[in-house]
Order: structure tokens, then sequence, then C-alpha cells
């Protein structure tokens, strides 16, 4: 996994490029472009009485309507703009900032050890007698969020801490893996790269999965338990209505709508995936960079910001025949919660499972909601919780991951070997 120079915003010579722009750029910006061109007209509106549709907004207007007065209006109305214009250029800004950042990702001293298709596995401990950790990450994005860089990699830390880390790097689907399902995935690839792990260390490794690899680690945590020594999920969907405020005719409608596009192409677009998960916070992408347009650009927390977005921002397709096991198998009928998933013709039933396991649920996570992830608390029989004050991607990056996240994950995995 070793990387040679790059300039700002690419990767290295014969390596993939990378765009430096939040994805999709004309979602965000339509986005923005709505709210500001709004802004004005609807101030109007609230100062000639308009209500809006809900009670808390109408009670927060009800404070503020007694200071629009006539003769104020004009100067809130240059107020607006002058704030309007003050955002849009922090934005531009920021991205612009981004864009240029000499910032480049440096891997971790990994050896590739097994490939199949176009599923890799790294080695972070080559010839190490440590006991071994194998990484499964999510078929979403790329799995360098367990490795990002020097100062918030996952693996490379794990490596140092009396472990031998191995990380499955899925890469995007090829000719071969566009017609997997997620039974192929764990069935094929990834007991492969268990075999692999057992064959290079002659030990059960720790099965450690993240997001909804975390649903593949479970699988084959199922299938070959006797050759584990635990399982470690880290912000694992479970139930996936757990959420009501994402209604399952909704994610039905949308699976539905891009279906065509699946058949024709074979994968979902990592850009329709990108503009799914846009609205679970559509003014993210502008906070972000507003404050990033602030930010010491020569700071840890700058370098991090930019490493993370490199990372969002060359995601993956995914398989067509996966996307569909997901929109419609999971999010809308939500088969594991209710004992309908099934991996080469067996029930999922994490009840089976006689490993230690632990659960970390980040508490601030938005993409999978908590109640989503504790659900396996109830079904998994050997089973400690952690539920670090974290969102999704914090829990593994963030300012605070190595000791609310890491640090525990490490001395839990040590107890089991």
């Amino acid at each position: 996994m070793q990387e040679e120079a790059k300039t700002p915003g690419t990767k290295g010579k014969g390596e993939r490029q990378i765009l430096r722009q939040p994805r999709p750029l004309a979602l965000h910006l339509a986005m923005a472009a709505s709210a500001w061109n709004t802004a004005k007209p609807g101030l109007a509106m609230i100062a000639q009485g308009w209500n809006p549709p809900t009670a808390a907004l109408q009670d927060l207007l009800a404070q503020q309507r007694e200071n629009l007065t006539s003769a104020e209006l004009p100067k809130l109305a240059d107020a607006l703009d002058a704030e309007i214009a003050r955002r849009a250029e922090a934005v531009a800004q920021g991205l612009a900032c981004y864009r240029s950042h000499p910032h480049q990702r440096t891997a971790g001293r990994a050896e590739l050890i097994w490939q199949e298709g176009t599923t890799r596995l790294w080695d972070f401990a080559p010839d190490s007698a440590a006991p071994p950790l194998l990484a499964v990450p999510s078929l979403i994005n790329r799995a360098e969020i367990l490795d990002l860089d020097e100062e918030v990699g996952l693996c490379r830390w794990l490596a140092g801490q009396g472990l031998r880390p191995f990380l499955v790097d899925w890469d995007a689907p090829g000719e071969v893996e566009r017609t997997f399902t997620v039974t192929d995935y764990i069935c094929g690839r990834l007991e492969g790269a268990l075999t692999q792990v057992r064959a290079a260390t002659g030990q059960s490794p720790i099965l450690l999965g993240y997001c909804l690899g975390g649903l593949l680690a479970l699988g084959l945590a199922q299938r070959r338990q006797a050759e584990l020594a635990g399982l470690a999920l880290l912000a694992t969907p479970w139930d996936f209505h757990a959420d009501p405020s994402v209604p399952p005719e909704a994610v039905r409608l949308t699976a539905e709508r891009l279906g065509p596009m699946m058949d024709r192409l074979g994968v979902l677009p990592v850009d329709a995936l990108q503009s799914l998960f846009f609205w679970l916070d559509p003014w993210l992408g502008l906070r972000k960079f507003q404050s990033f347009a602030g930010q010491p650009q020569d700071s840890q927390t700058a370098r991090t910001f930019v490493a993370l977005e490199d990372w969002l921002n060359d995601g993956v397709d995914l398989a067509a025949p996966v996307a569909r096991e997901l929109l419609f198998g999971w999010y809308a009928e939500n088969r594991p919660a209710r004992g309908l998933w099934r991996l080469a013709g067996q029930p999922v039933d994490p009840g089976s499972l006689s490993l230690p396991s632990l659960l970390i649920v980040p508490g601030a996570d938005r993409i999978v909601p908590p109640a989503s992830a504790k659900a396996l608390a109830e079904r998994l029989p050997k089973v400690g919780v952690l539920e670090p004050a974290a969102g999704h991607i914090g829990m593994i990056v963030g300012r605070s991951a190595r000791e609310k996240v890491w640090c525990p994950l490490r001395d839990w995995a040590l107890q089991q070997i």
C-alpha cells in the first residue's frame, strides 16, 4: 500500500485520480443556492404575517416577529444579504483550501498477501507472531477509512499494539463482482480472506466489522465461528426500522426509481449513493467547508479533514445485486431483524454464535442509528456493549477515537487471545 508523491488533488502516476470536491457537488451547490435565494422572500413573508406549518417554527417566529417593524426591514434585508455573501465566500474559500491543500495520504507498511478479482488482503505486520485481527470494511466507500493515514490509521496503530491486523480491501466491483450478491462476497471472498489469515498465522483471528462490513463479518462468523477468536462489530446496523425518520416505503420507492439505472449499468453508481447520504444532513457539506476555511491549514486537524474528504470523494460503485439486497431486503423489508436474511440458503441468526462479541455503538451516529445497532445486543449471547460519544465516522478517525474506541477495542481483543 505504499504510495508515491502526488500533486494536490490527484493520485500518483498510474493510480486513480481523486477530484477534490464534495460529491455530488451540484447537489450541494443547488441546496445552498435554493436556501440563500429564498431567504429574502421568506423574510418578507414572515413580516407580512405568514405562519409556518410546524408549531416549533411558529413559536420561534412569534418571538421574533415583534422585532420586525417596517422601519427595520430594510436594515434586516441588508444584513441578510451580507450574511449570505459571507457564507458563500466562506464555502468558496473552504473548497479552494481543500483543493490546493498539500497533504496526501501516506499508506501503512502493509504487504499484499492475497488477491481474488478486485478483492485484496493487506497484512500490516508481516512475519509478526502477534495475534491476528481481520478487519472488514463496508462495501460502500473504500477500505482506507480503517487506515486513513499515519495519524489516524486504526490498522497501523493496532499493528503497534500487540496485534497483527489484516485488512480486506474490496475496491470497486469489476466485471465479475458486478454480478455478486451479499452471499457471494461473504461465502466467496470473505471466507477466502479468512483462510489466508489462518494460513499466514496459524491462529484464529479476531474478526472486526465496520458499518455494513459488520453484517458481512456477522455472516462469516456464523459460518466459520470455530476458526475465530472473537467478533467486534463497530456501528453495525441490525434493525433497519429502528429509526422512524426513514419510512420503509420511501426507501422502497427510491430503490424502484433507481432500478432501471442499475439494470443498465450493473451497479448503483457512487454519486447516486452519495446523493442518498446527502439527505441525512443536506447542510453538512456547506458547514464543513465554511469551518475548514477558518482553520490553520498546517494543523493536524486540517490534514485529517483533507484525508477524510479524499476518502469520502473517492467512493466506489455498488454491485447492482448487492444494492438491491440492501435497499429492498434490508432497509425496506428489515429482513435481518425479522429473521428473514438468508446466507447461502441458511438464516442468519446472531443467537447461534458462541463467540465472545463486542458491540461499539456510537451515540451520535446518524448513518446507523444507535437503536439499530443496539438491537444486536439483544441477540448475541456473549456480548459486551461500548457506547462512545462519537459519530459514525468520528468513532474511527475523530479526535477522541483513540481514547474512546481504539484503546478499548485493543484491550478487548487482547483479552480474547
